[in-house]
């Protein structure tokens, strides 16, 4: 692979910086929208032990605002009044709605989990909906239709909440648990590491901590319940995106200004590689790096946003 190309879609502006707001939690929507969550500094903290701007926290409840920048390259500001989790993703909904999810999941007294996703309707500002999507969600994407796609980490797997037990689950939009893989898997899921889209059918790659287990890219397809996996030829990506046989995955070095891309070839039940390199990037690149929708691979590194073709 001689070159890669690379299109920068968007950068923080310095009116923010100087305003004091961090673009925090991300997405790409399905529409070709880029969305950043925008947080004041005066509601966050740092940790002192995570890098990169992962490491932000905020004190719960805290306001933001949306930042959405369209395909035609147009930019929309919203409001979001009173956030009452700790994200770790973003996410759009059909209907002019945000989906905030905290990484985590807790029980009360009963036993009942303690909701860690939010609905906002984006028009005003406020919380519809609150439930829980598992707990320990390293990877998360929507679809077209709305519907939410999880893959959980190891705490969440062996932590007792039910359908994260599975290693991956499909939601509705109001929470209600709508898929989960049953024994059409190649193995036991052990990891989440990242999650795409492509037209109707929803991806979502995972690892598996067996002996003869690796990293697989698994394709959903909910209208049928089609499950089909491919090996990874790369281990634990953060970054994937495919368009037909043609795929894309990266997978960084914490915190440098690089990330390797490698370019696959899926056939039949196989994967092959066919070129990969070093990519040097405007920023830092750190966890939660990367999203694929419809055969781009968003990519942020530091405050610039990327994208890279399958």
């Amino acid at each position: 692979m001689s070159t890669v190309d690379v299109q920068r879609v968007w950068k923080r502006p310095v009116t923010d910086l100087w305003a004091g707001r961090r673009p925090l939690w991300w997405t790409a929507g399905p529409a070709g929208e880029l969305a950043v969550l925008l947080v004041h500094r005066q509601c966050l903290r740092r940790s002192r032990y995570v890098k990169g701007w992962v490491g932000w926290v905020p004190q719960v409840p805290f306001d933001a605002v949306l930042m959405t920048r369209q395909a035609d390259g147009s930019l929309r500001r919203r409001p979001v009044k009173d956030v009452p989790v700790r994200p770790s993703h973003i996410a759009l909904l059909p209907d002019a709605r945000l989906l905030i999810v905290g990484g985590r999941a807790g029980q009360d007294e009963s036993g009942a989990w303690s909701p860690n996703a939010v609905v906002f309707s984006l028009e005003s500002g406020e919380q519809e909906a609150a439930f829980c999507v598992g707990d320990d969600i390293p990877a998360l994407v929507t679809d077209r239709e709305g519907s939410i796609w999880t893959a959980y980490g190891d705490e969440g797997i062996y932590g007792g909440h039910p359908e994260s037990a599975a290693g991956l689950a499909g939601w509705s939009a109001d929470g209600r648990a709508t898929w989960a893989p049953g024994n059409r898997l190649p193995d036991t899921p052990l990891e989440g590491c990242t999650a795409a889209t492509e037209g109707d059918r929803v991806w979502l790659v995972w690892y598996s901590g067996s002996r003869r287990g690796g990293t697989f890219l698994t394709r959903i397809t909910p209208s049928t319940g089609e499950v089909t996996s491919w090996p990874s030829p790369v281990h634990d990506p953060d970054g994937f995106a495919v368009r037909g046989h043609r795929a894309v995955l990266t997978r960084r070095v914490h915190h440098w200004r690089s990330t390797r891309v490698v370019r696959v070839q899926l056939d039949g039940d196989t994967s092959n590689v066919t070129g990969q390199r070093r990519l040097r990037v405007p920023g830092r690149v750190v966890m939660r790096c990367g999203q694929g929708r419809d055969g781009l691979l968003w990519l942020r590194a530091g405050d610039t946003w990327m994208r890279v073709e399958a």
